[in-house]
C-alpha cells in the first residue's frame, strides 16, 4: 500500500504512461495467477509495444485499435491485447490513474475487413524524391528501401548506424526481427548520414529533437501523403520494400533475414551461413 501511494504521489508531478501502470498492475496481479497465465499477458503487453511510452491519459480509442491493427500476430493474440487494455484501464480507475475507460470503445480489428497492403507506385517514389526537402520524407524513403517497420524506424539509435561498415542494427517484435542486421541501401546513405550527423540520439526525432513514438510518426507520415496527393498506410513503405525486393530477384533467405521473418527451411536456418559482402549484393539488386 506505501508503494502505491507513493506512487501516487509521484503521479501528481509526472503523468503515467501505459507501461508504467502495465508494471503496477503485473506487480499487484502476477501473484495471484499461474505462471502459464502470466506469459499470456506479458505477451500481450510485448505486443502492444507502440503503446508503451504513451501517457495513458492521452491514449486514444483509435490509438488502442492501431497498435493491435499493426501487429502481425493471429487473432488469439489481438482479443488478449484488447483484454489487456480493459484490465490495465479498470486497474488505473481504480487507483485514480485515469478518469475514463477508453479501452471499453475499442473494436479488435481483426473481426474488421483487412487492410489492403499498396506498395509505393515507382512513379510516386519519384515524387517522394523529388520532395526530400519536405519533413519526414526522407523517413518514408529510408523505410521503402530498408524494409523497416514504422514502429522500428522510430525506435533506431544514432549508436545503433555504422557507416564506416554500411549498416543498421536495429527490429522490434520476433525472435528473428529483433537486432537484426539491415544494409544501408545506396540511394539512402546520404539521408542516413545528414540525420547521424545532426547528433539526436535517435535517427529520426520529432521537430524539437525528441524521440517520436508510431502515432507521432503515423501523424507526420499522414501529412506527406496528403501534401503529395498519395493514398498509403504507414506499413506499406515495409510491403513496398519487399514487393522490390521479390521482383529484382532478391535471395528469399537474405531477404527474409532483412525484414526479419522466421526461416521456415531447416537448411538455410541452420547450416547455411552468409557474409555482409552477400547483404550488400542483394540489396543492391533493388532498383527503382
Amino acid at each position: 500500500m506505501f508503494l502505491l501511494n507513493s506512487f501516487k504521489f509521484y503521479c501528481y508531478k509526472r503523468r503515467i504512461t501505459f507501461k508504467e501502470v502495465y508494471e503496477l498492475w503485473s506487480k499487484d496481479y502476477f501473484d495471484k495467477i499461474a505462471p502459464s497465465t502470466q506469459r499470456t499477458w506479458v505477451a500481450a503487453f510485448k505486443h502492444s509495444h507502440a503503446l508503451h511510452d504513451m501517457k495513458i491519459n492521452e491514449i486514444k480509442v483509435r490509438d488502442l485499435e492501431d497498435a493491435i491493427r499493426i501487429e502481425e500476430v493471429g487473432d488469439a493474440t489481438k482479443v488478449r491485447m484488447k483484454c489487456l487494455f480493459n484490465v490495465l484501464y479498470k486497474y488505473a480507475i481504480k487507483h485514480e490513474l485515469v478518469n475514463k475507460n477508453v479501452a471499453i470503445y475499442c473494436d479488435t480489428p481483426s473481426w474488421e475487413k483487412e487492410i489492403e497492403r499498396l506498395p509505393f507506385s515507382k512513379v510516386e517514389i519519384e515524387k517522394l524524391w523529388n520532395n526530400l526537402d519536405m519533413p519526414f520524407v526522407d523517413m518514408v524513403l529510408t523505410g521503402i528501401y530498408m524494409g523497416f517497420r514504422p514502429s522500428e524506424l522510430v525506435g533506431i539509435k544514432v549508436s545503433d548506424v555504422n557507416l564506416e561498415e554500411g549498416f543498421i542494427r536495429g527490429g522490434l517484435k520476433t525472435k528473428a526481427g529483433r537486432n537484426r542486421f539491415v544494409p544501408i541501401h545506396n540511394d539512402v546513405l546520404d539521408i542516413i548520414k545528414k540525420r547521424v550527423a545532426k547528433g539526436d540520439e535517435f535517427l529520426f526525432v520529432k521537430e524539437t529533437g525528441e524521440p517520436m513514438n508510431y502515432f507521432e510518426y503515423r501523424r507526420r507520415f499522414n501529412k506527406v501523403m496528403k501534401r503529395l496527393n498519395m493514398h498509403h498506410f504507414p506499413h506499406d513503405t515495409r510491403h513496398t520494400f519487399i514487393t522490390l525486393a521479390k521482383e529484382c530477384d532478391v535471395n528469399e533467405y537474405i531477404l527474409k533475414l532483412i525484414v526479419g521473418h522466421a526461416i521456415q527451411d531447416i537448411t538455410e536456418g541452420v547450416y547455411t551461413h552468409r557474409n555482409r559482402e552477400d547483404f550488400y549484393n542483394e540489396i543492391c539488386k533493388i532498383k527503382v
